[in-house]
């Protein structure tokens, strides 16, 4: 019998994602079995030590965890509809992008199968499977975390279990993919700004990075001033009608120069409802109440 810590796994779904996990888990001394339609993405792995099965049956019941990584929710239930009978007691982390809904779904289903649900969130690329910052999210039980924590773990070391509720991994995955998608459209709408003078993205890029730390101090703050729940939001940086003031040298700078403005005009108009909800005296963190309700 396999030692616990090196007890095999199976990985069905082998696009760029799913072979890096697998190649992780080899490496990692787990004997891997690996399963997908297309057979030929196999060939590296299998030169390396995997088993290639046959059908997703025999994928499934070659281990007691089986990890998921492929298009979508609609093939994952393709792949594995037809062999709940055969996950039942198992463990199925599923590293496939999906909503929060689907994962509710999901955790629902497997549960009235007899079989025990991760949903998972990749926050990497397949180049960076196995680095010490590369991050994957899990949520689900506890207990069938736990039982394979160590084989999770070697996929990244921000490997984490967020919690019981399923929801949580694609919360948390589309929450920071849009601090990236905001990050970066800022920094290139600076790049664009700079760029009429000449400067080079290259050369912006350094000052940018520091300014970003700076910024993680403010969003320490605010999470702070976020969680007290008394609505108080202290302006201990700037009150809200600085930060206007300020987006609208933003918002003239880009017209001016002849650059996209849409990004800043936006969140001029957000900032605009803020300040009309009568937080002007309030730090930028008051932005909360707007984006907490819904649109009319």
């Amino acid at each position: 019998m396999a030692d616990k810590d090196l007890s095999p796994v199976t990985v069905i779904g082998l696009g760029l994602m799913g072979q890096a996990l697998a190649a992780e888990f080899l490496k990692g001394g787990h004997p891997t079995t690996v399963w997908n339609r297309s057979a030929d993405k196999a060939a590296d792995l299998v030169s390396r030590g995997a088993v290639l099965a046959a059908t997703p049956a025999d994928a499934v019941t070659a281990a007691d965890l089986v990890v998921v990584c492929v298009s979508d929710n609609n093939a994952l239930h393709a792949v594995l509809d037809p062999v709940t009978d055969q996950l039942r007691g198992r463990v199925v982390a599923n590293l496939t992008s999906g909503s929060s809904d689907q994962a509710r779904a999901d955790a629902a289903w497997a549960k009235g199968l007899g079989f025990s649900y991760l949903a998972g969130a990749v926050m990497t690329v397949p180049a960076l499977v196995g680095e010490e910052h590369s991050v994957f999210f899990y949520a689900g039980p506890q207990e069938a975390y736990d039982r394979h924590s160590a084989a999770l773990r070697l996929l990244g070391g921000g490997t984490t279990h967020l919690g019981e509720d399923h929801v949580l991994a694609s919360l948390y995955d589309v929450s920071l993919l849009g601090v990236m998608w905001g990050t970066l459209n800022s920094f290139l709408q600076g790049v664009a700004l700079l760029s009429t003078a000449g400067v080079r993205a290259e050369e912006f890029l350094p000052w940018a990075a520091k300014w970003i730390d700076v910024v993680k101090v403010f969003a320490t703050d605010y999470a702070g001033q976020i969680d007290a729940g008394d609505g108080e939001y202290p302006a201990r940086d700037a009150t809200m009608e600085v930060h206007f003031g300020a987006l609208k040298h933003l918002l003239h700078e880009s017209e001016a120069q002849g650059v996209n403005a849409e990004l800043p005009r936006f969140v001029h108009g957000l900032m605009e409802r803020t300040l009309a909800g009568g937080f002007d005296r309030n730090s930028y963190a008051a932005m909360i109440e707007l984006f907490r309700t819904p649109e009319k």
